[in-house]
């Protein structure tokens, strides 16, 4: 199979721009349909990125012309779509987080399994020149051992900005669930899975009143937590630190460093797929290694056709859903270990991701 796979979108908010803009120029993925509840804005956005065509979610699930679905429904819909893709004979890609919870998460992988199909999911961040630089450092003995990792996402909240932020401090919210899948996906392509957690949990404010256009004005009831701290213990030995918080002014943190026997790596920001990467050898000052691999820039989708890129030929594909499933496990033990006060067993694990190859020519995931 040398041609692109034919891929259909169910979901047309905010996200989904950057989505068709990069498959335009990825080479294994070929947009041909989009589809959601609102068909008024599935065709606004087919006309906007001149996608062939507008489907119903059902026309599209039952289209013999779709290889692959991209879901990039709002969080809560994530498990729903993609059990009636997967449930419909068809690949998905998701946005992250894979599911809101373990069960609907082991429900979509089951019956991707049953149907031989395969189940992918954002982010895709870790592909990008930036975390595989990180990680051909460590690859290569630049650290030596890895010993230890720290990771901090540190803000204020979503209600100053976003148009309806109401979701990020309800049931399935909060900074873990919104930005953990970033950081934990990183530390796991770097350093491998994990086996145990615990974790310390609060609240800072009970409720939130909304500044952002246009429910300006308009309060929230927090119901879950805004600072969440974990503890990792990585199969390989090493052990991490991550604090994610909505309850944080400003803080002079890194956002991810990776310390070893011979030397520590600043890793950059997780959600983006470029950025500085600085390596220290004991005695020396910081120095600033030049990226090894392509696409610096938002390259969002290349999870996607690097899944489509798998079905093609037959390989394992990277932002797969064993990893995010994993994510999800160590999201919720994270809070688990909070309310039980112990250290908790993760009974999933996966691969650690292979690395990106060297290389490539724009456009292309090899």
């Amino acid at each position: 199979m040398t041609n692109p796979l034919k891929v259909g979108v169910i979901g047309v908010g905010n996200i989904s721009g950057i989505y068709l803009k990069n498959s335009k120029w990825l080479k294994d993925i070929d947009v041909v349909a989009v589809a959601d509840l609102r068909m008024d804005a599935a065709k606004a956005r087919a006309d906007e990125y001149d996608i062939p065509q507008t489907m119903t979610v059902e026309e599209m699930l039952a289209s013999d012309e779709i290889d692959l679905i991209l879901n990039i429904t709002n969080p809560n819909a994530h498990a729903q779509v993609a059990l009636a893709a997967v449930s419909a004979g068809k690949s998905v890609y998701s946005e992250k987080p894979l599911t809101l919870t373990r069960d609907e998460g082991k429900a979509v992988l089951q019956k991707a399994a049953e149907n031989n199909v395969l189940v992918g999911c954002a982010p895709d961040t870790f592909l990008g020149a930036g975390h595989q630089t990180a990680r051909k450092l460590i690859d290569d003995g630049a650290i030596g051992t890895p010993v230890a990792a720290s990771a901090f996402m540190m803000g204020w909240g979503m209600e100053m900005w976003h148009p309806n932020p109401e979701f990020y401090f309800k049931s399935g919210g909060g900074p873990m669930f919104d930005m953990g899948p970033y950081y934990l996906t990183d530390l796991i392509f770097m350093l491998g899975p994990v086996k145990q957690v615990t974790g310390m949990v609060t609240t800072g404010r009970k409720q939130r009143t909304i500044t952002s256009q246009p429910l300006a004005g308009q309060i929230i009831d927090v119901e879950v937590p805004t600072h969440v701290t974990g503890l990792l213990e990585f199969e390989s030995g090493a052990i991490g630190t991550i604090i994610t918080s909505f309850d944080a002014a400003g803080a002079n943190v890194p956002r991810i460093e990776i310390h070893g026997t011979a030397g520590s790596i600043s890793v950059p920001d997780p959600n983006i797929f470029g950025g500085s990467v600085m390596l220290k050898k004991p005695g020396e000052d910081w120095a600033e290694v030049e990226h090894t691999h392509i696409y610096d820039e938002n390259s969002r989708g290349l999870g996607l056709a690097d899944m489509a890129a798998a079905i093609k030929n037959g390989r394992s594909h990277r932002a797969n859903g064993e990893l995010a499933y994993h994510v999800l496990d160590l999201m919720h033990a994270f809070h688990d270990a909070a309310e039980q006060q112990q250290h908790i067993t993760i009974e999933s694990s996966c691969k650690r991701p292979s690395p990106m190859p060297q290389g490539l020519a724009y456009g292309e995931v090899g």
